[in-house]
């Protein structure tokens, strides 16, 4: 890895915690696009490399923070942190064994779907 990659990943990580912080976004929508496009990743790479990315620093960090400041409901996260493994689980499996081409299209669409909702229907 050269050192204009490292300083680029080392950005490309701070701006994704930053923004996942800062509106709830899945650093996936940040990190993801910038691995494939800018670093030359294949899809799977890049998904693969942005899970474990964000599986412990965003967790610990920015669950504390917001539970300082009032903002979380343990209830429904332990609710959703049941079924989000078992999610991530089946969806790892089943990335792996599809096509490169249909996965990007995947990706792109549910992309398209959030700009749109937010732009147009957001209230």
């Amino acid at each position: 890895m050269t050192t204009a990659q490292i300083i680029g990943l080392l950005i490309l990580g701070f701006a994704a915690g930053y923004m996942s912080s800062l509106i709830g976004i899945g650093g996936g929508i940040i990190i993801v696009p910038t691995l494939v496009f800018m670093f030359g990743m294949t899809q799977k790479m890049a998904q693969g490399t942005s899970l474990a990315m964000l599986t412990l620093p965003v967790a610990f960090i920015g669950a504390y923070n917001y539970y300082k400041g009032g903002h979380t409901n343990w209830q429904a996260a332990l609710m959703l942190a049941v079924t989000f493994v078992i999610g991530g689980y089946l969806g790892s499996k089943t990335v792996l064994s599809m096509d490169m081409t249909i996965i990007k299209k995947i990706f792109a669409i549910f992309m398209i779907i959030i700009a749109i909702k937010y732009l147009f229907f957001d209230k």
